[in-house]
């Protein structure tokens, strides 16, 4: 974790073909020694097939190699787990209960290892688990959504995953700190920092209802190239992703598209259309890329099981007229609002016969709808 840049394909291919100590050792050894078949067996599928991906394969080796052992030379592992443990952080790697399984779904780019700091399993957290992404600078409709769905996810008993950042993140992470579910902040530095500065407290509490998760080691301070790669993380980890707003430049968008390219189910919550911060969703929506949510029912049914996380039906208002038999309405319909009308007009004009009328009209006089005045039926006017 310490020699090759966070998801880091190359290294990534390396561990899966070797394991973890031998490629160490053979970085050690500067020993690079790859067989084709070595990389275009499983590990390497329909990429590693044929000369051309091998060149490039070997090449990737040869451009790294040098970087890794110079790396090497300053490498302290039994500080950095020391490091680790004095902020309450653990190490978990491949193969432990608590790594998710579905981070496998990286490839060549899954994290070799996780730190985590905070109090839940990561890997139970994740069953059932929503990102919630957006832009930093978000407007005041971004952060009241964002804060509305975390609530309303965390309140339904799903975790709400996102990363940690100023405007809908932060918001996404302290909606769902009203609810009993936990929320997980993925950073792009190591567990022991704290960025941003103005989250101090924010991530305290994140700590004691869920988990600050890093591929970075203790004391990595955060660039722009790691917000990116991070985002892959936030995209596994979750069983969907939500994207409340975004500019049509934005990392969310890229974080939509790791969820993308890993078949993961995404939504977005549509803005003002004048809104520049909303173009990012819009684009999502008018693509077909996303479906629209607007509300954690959305999200759940968007993401959950077939019939068990189906959002109920929305519908209007039921008003009182709604109740009422066809034919009521058609007469109802007839009776003129200013003036009067009889009954013989009225059957008429709505297609009934005459005494049909007559007992409609009783029967919606009883029922306050109208009422009959000098010059005849008409409409009781409301205040």
């Amino acid at each position: 974790m310490r020699l090759a840049d966070a998801g880091d394909p190359v290294m990534g291919r390396l561990v899966s073909l070797w394991g973890p100590l031998e490629a160490l050792e053979r970085i050690r050894r500067g020993d690079m020694a790859l067989g084709p078949g070595e990389v275009g067996g499983e590990a390497g599928g329909e990429e590693g097939e044929g000369g051309e991906s091998w060149k490039r394969f070997a090449d990737g080796l040869r451009r790294r190699l040098g970087a890794w052992r110079a790396r090497l030379r300053g490498v302290d592992p039994k500080r950095d787990l020391a490091v680790g443990e004095a902020c309450g952080a653990r190490l978990i790697v491949p193969g432990d209960i608590e790594w998710p399984s579905q981070l496998g779904d990286l490839g060549d780019t899954q994290p070799l290892g996780l730190w985590l700091n905070g109090s839940v399993n990561l890997r139970f957290s994740c069953l059932r688990s929503i990102a919630v992404v957006g832009s930093r600078a978000a407007t005041a409709y971004g952060i009241h959504m964002a804060a509305t769905l975390g609530a309303e996810l965390s309140g339904a008993g799903w975790t709400v995953i996102s990363g940690g950042a100023y405007g809908v993140d932060g918001a996404a992470h302290r909606g769902a700190l009203t609810g009993e579910a936990p929320t997980i902040v993925v950073l792009a530095c190591g567990v022991d920092q704290c960025y941003p500065r103005g989250h101090d407290t924010l991530f305290a509490a994140v700590r004691g209802q869920g988990l600050l998760v890093s591929e970075c080691p203790p004391e990595v301070f955060p660039t722009r190239a790691r917000f990116l790669i991070r985002n892959r993380l936030i995209a596994a980890l979750s069983r969907g992703t939500v994207v409340v707003e975004a500019a049509l430049r934005s990392g969310a968008l890229n974080t939509a598209n790791h969820a993308l390219a890993l078949q993961r189910h995404v939504g977005a919550v549509p803005g003002p259309v004048t809104s520049d911060a909303s173009a990012g969703c819009h684009q999502l929506l008018r693509q077909g890329k996303a479906i629209c949510v607007t509300s954690g029912e959305d999200a759940i049914d968007l993401v959950g099981l077939i019939g068990g996380d189906l959002a109920p039906d929305r519908r209007g208002p039921v008003l009182p007229r709604d109740r009422l038999s066809e034919v009521s309405r058609r007469v109802l319909d007839a009776v003129p609002a200013r003036g009067g009308a009889g009954p013989a007009a009225i059957a008429v004009s709505a297609g009934v016969d005459l005494t049909t009328a007559l007992s409609t009209l009783g029967t919606l006089a009883a029922a306050g709808y109208v009422h009959h005045s000098p010059k005849g039926w008409r409409i009781v006017r409301r205040p």
